[in-house]
């Protein structure tokens, strides 16, 4: 009897192993899920607000699923895991490293001088400094060579039916829709990234449908073609979202030891008066504004790398982009752009940290009430901040950006 059991629950496990490991449903079946999904969800969706009928149904007119694209998770597949394609965190010298600002100053001071009267122009209406909207330019596409290789319909479709991300993605595949309504741009032109960011600028639809402009005149937004357009569409964006006209971004300063880190971030703001009187001194002079304007500590590595005092306008730069390094990037590009010195502070950044180890080590700090803003594995400023506090907690000089050894202290 207990063999006749045994036998029993071994072919049961057999069976329930064989459907955990039944093959996922073959590319014709999920294309014909994605022909299906188009109609029934999509459809109504666009109609809904505003896209017509016609165009939508010349949108999808043979339109197939792009299974080339990353963090896809196909009908049937298993579950996706968050993607990580950095073996390790971000590492903030990489990233602002001076030969990345070589190459892209010289090509942008030929730039300034090809488009000065558009960008004279921009200035005029937006009040944006012409290198600061330059500097977007040239790290999203170049200067506008880039080659931005996807059909945006397509791209979004595709993640928005099968992407790790498809709640992300759908808002943008509607919006998309709407500017072949509104806007008229040939389907075919209207070029992106695979995750939907179109054209020079490199906007997502819904921040082309608040944002671009038309600064040629020829009564179309074309961010793909129309540089005038492009440069007009970016300093739009900055403006709508609180630039302040005469504001420098920030300044790369002389911090004194007697300063934590731990003050960085944009809710731990202080006049330019009381950074004085703390010592802090901007590396190319005065630091920027008036005595009683406001500035933010930003320290992309913590002690261990350079320190800068950032206005107002730099958390204007991170809307474009959430990310203090780039914010960072433009910022100095910017200034690069009309003769200023590099970056002078030293990147001595702790290596060899793997970003889920990071994400690890941030989820234990929540555990223990740190704010670290989102346990996604990369540095913000709250992770700084945050491992900063547990630093000074343990008598230590606080560095506010963690090495291995912190990473595995923080688990015990």
């Amino acid at each position: 009897m207990l063999w006749r059991w045994f036998w029993l629950a071994l072919a049961c496990a057999g069976l329930a192993s064989a459907y955990a490991h039944a093959a996922p449903p073959g590319r014709a079946q999920v294309e014909a899920e994605f022909q299906s999904w188009l109609g029934a969800t999509v459809r109504p969706a666009a109609l809904k607000v505003g896209v017509s009928a016609n165009t939508f149904d010349r949108a999808i007119r043979g339109l197939t699923l792009d299974w080339s694209l990353p963090d896809l998770a196909p009908p049937g597949a298993p579950p996706h895991s968050a993607p990580q394609r950095q073996p390790e965190f971000a590492d903030p010298g990489r990233y602002v490293a001076e030969p990345n600002f070589a190459a892209l100053s010289a090509e942008g001071r030929v730039e300034l001088k090809r488009w000065s009267k558009t960008l004279d122009a921009v200035e005029r209406r937006f009040g944006v400094p012409r290198e600061i909207v330059v500097a977007i330019w040239a790290r999203e596409s170049r200067f506008g060579r880039a080659k931005i290789p996807n059909v945006a319909i397509r791209a979004l479709a595709t993640e928005a039916f099968m992407g790790a991300r498809k709640e992300q993605f759908f808002p943008e595949l509607i919006a998309a829709l709407k500017i072949l309504e509104g806007d008229h741009i040939p389907l075919e032109e209207m070029k992106s990234s695979w995750a939907g960011a179109m054209g020079q600028p490199q906007f997502l639809p819904s921040k082309y449908l608040d944002n671009a402009v038309d600064m040629d005149g020829d009564g179309a937004r074309d961010i793909w073609k129309s540089v005038p357009d492009s440069l007009g569409s970016i300093a739009n964006y900055l403006r709508r979202h609180g630039w302040a006209p005469g504001r420098r971004w920030g300044a790369e300063v002389d911090l004194p030891e007697s300063v934590p880190c731990t003050l960085e971030g944009p809710d731990q703001g202080k006049t330019v008066a009381e950074w004085t009187k703390l010592g802090a001194r901007a590396k190319d002079g005065a630091l920027p504004g008036a005595p009683d304007a406001t500035l933010h500590l930003m320290t992309p590595a913590g002690r261990t790398g350079p320190a800068f005092l950032v206005s107002k306008n730099f958390y204007v730069l991170k809307e474009y982009n959430e990310s203090d390094l780039y914010a960072l990037f433009v910022g100095h590009l910017a200034d690069r752009l009309k003769g200023g010195a590099p970056i002078q502070g030293k990147w001595t950044t702790p290596k060899g940290v793997g970003r889920a180890e990071i994400a690890a080590m941030q989820r234990r700090l929540e555990a223990r009430g740190h704010d670290v803003g989102t346990a996604d594995g990369l540095i913000g400023f709250r992770t700084r901040v945050a491992v900063g506090r547990w630093q000074a907690g343990q008598g230590r000089a606080p560095t506010c950006f963690p090495d291995a050894g912190d990473v595995r202290a923080i688990g015990r």
